[in-house]
Parts: structure tokens; sequence; C-alpha cells
């Protein structure tokens, strides 16, 4: 059995300071304070995977809205170059009576014309463009009723383009003078 040897002087003094039996630590408190931070800890960890969550669904239905409008767009670019070709520019002018016009005249700041006027040519039909609009490729019912059989099917005859009388011009004399590009 041994024995602890006395302590004397500032070793004595300082050995007071500490508690002299068996020590128990109250255990209760610190069994509390784990079980609060495990369990705060875990509901944390829900709470910011439901969140996760939740913008990863925001995210995803953003993406198919995303791809959505980006198709839309695709497709009216598509349709405007189409409108916007050469041919279907040529195509849709004639449809509507235009002709392609002559040699242009200019008029000098003085009023003289430059040039000689014409009137622009009507184009045969042979001269139309082969190319369709993206509207001619859509298939439509006709609007047209059947005839009945035995009668003779209507004929539809094409309109002339109006034609337009070319433009007179007169000499016009300014009291101020003009500069071109102005």
């Amino acid at each position: 059995m041994s024995r602890k040897p006395e302590l004397r002087g500032r070793a004595a003094r300082l050995a007071r300071l500490f508690p002299t039996g068996p020590g128990q630590a109250a255990r209760t408190p610190f069994v509390l304070l784990v079980v609060l931070l495990l369990g705060g800890g875990l509901i944390g960890l829900l709470v910011l995977n439901s969140a996760l969550s939740e913008g990863q669904f925001k995210l995803d239905d953003l993406q198919k809205q995303t791809k959505s409008l980006t198709d839309e767009e695709q497709a009216l670019q598509r349709d405007v170059d189409a409108y916007s070709a050469p041919d279907a520019l040529q195509r849709r002018a004639h449809e509507l009576g235009m002709v392609p016009g002559g040699d242009p005249a200019f008029l000098d700041p003085n009023g003289t014309v430059k040039g000689v006027p014409e009137q622009a040519a009507e184009k045969t039909s042979a001269d139309a463009p082969v190319v369709l609009a993206p509207e001619a490729l859509i298939s439509r019912p006709s609007p047209s009723p059947t005839p009945a059989p035995g009668a003779a099917a209507p004929v539809a005859t094409p309109t002339p383009a109006r034609s337009v009388p070319p433009v007179r011009s007169t000499a016009v004399q300014s009291s101020t003078p003009t500069t071109p590009g102005r």
C-alpha cells in the first residue's frame, strides 16, 4: 500500500488547489451536449439537403424552358431566313405585281435629268422563280367547292399587273444652291 508522501511548503499549497478524493465529473450535462450537437447537425443536414433538392428541381425546369425557347428561336430564325432569301423576295414581289425596274435616271441639283427613264417591263411567267416560300410548302385543304358531276370546272385567269406611267421630269430651279450628299 503505497502512501503518498506529505508535501511541504509551496508544493503543499499547490496540492490543495486540486481535488483530493476520487473525482467523478457530472456525465449528464456532457451527454446532453453531445446529443444536442448530433441532433442539431442531423437537422441542419436535412434542411440543407432539401434546399439543394428544391434548387435542382428549379434548375431542371429552367433548363427545359431554355431548351424550348431556344428551339422556338431557331425555328423563327429559319422562317426569317427563308422569307428574306432573294428568291423568296423576288417571288413575293412578283405575286404583288411588282416588276424589276430598268436603268435609273438621276436628277442633278440644278434640275436636269441624267440618264433616260424608262418604264419597267413586265416579266413573263417563264421568268417566275421555281423556289417556293415556306407558307407554300404547308399543305392546306382547298377552300373551293368541288364541281357537280358533268359541270365544267371553273378556270382561273391570271390578272395582269398594273402598269405605272413613266415619271415625267421637269426642270425645277431652286433659289438656294444645294450640295450633293447633304
